[in-house]
């Protein structure tokens, strides 16, 4: 796996220093072992619900996501607010958006899901 496609799977960051094993690591995170993983790179802005929108993958089932922009500006205080800071900011954190996207995941399948900053 590419060092960017691994970022963005729940794989990503999840084996730590002290050796805990990647399930060891989702079990912590979700009370239970979770597949989702985010192997597409896309990423783009939803100027009507005003969030960077992504896709996550339980195996074949696409999901959508979607990160407010309140919550990107409190990850990124005092950034440019325009459709590409926004962008930057969604790529500058990717790893930690992807983190919290499969949590909120965990929670219950819906048709999409929307990150707000309670979330981070």
């Amino acid at each position: 796996m590419s060092d960017r496609a691994q970022c963005c799977s729940i794989a990503f960051g999840l084996r730590s220093e002290r050796g805990v094993s990647r399930d060891e690591a989702l079990q912590n995170i979700h009370g239970a072992t979770m597949a989702l993983n985010f192997p597409n790179m896309s990423r783009s802005f939803d100027a009507t619900r005003r969030a960077v929108r992504f896709w996550g993958y339980d195996r074949t089932m696409e999901s959508s996501f979607f990160v407010t922009e309140d919550a990107l500006r409190d990850l990124q205080p005092n950034v440019n607010v325009s459709e590409a800071g926004l962008l930057n900011i969604f790529d500058s954190h990717r790893a930690l958006i992807c983190a919290i996207a499969s949590k909120v995941y965990a929670r219950g399948r819906k048709g999409f899901y929307v990150l707000v900053t309670a979330d981070f």
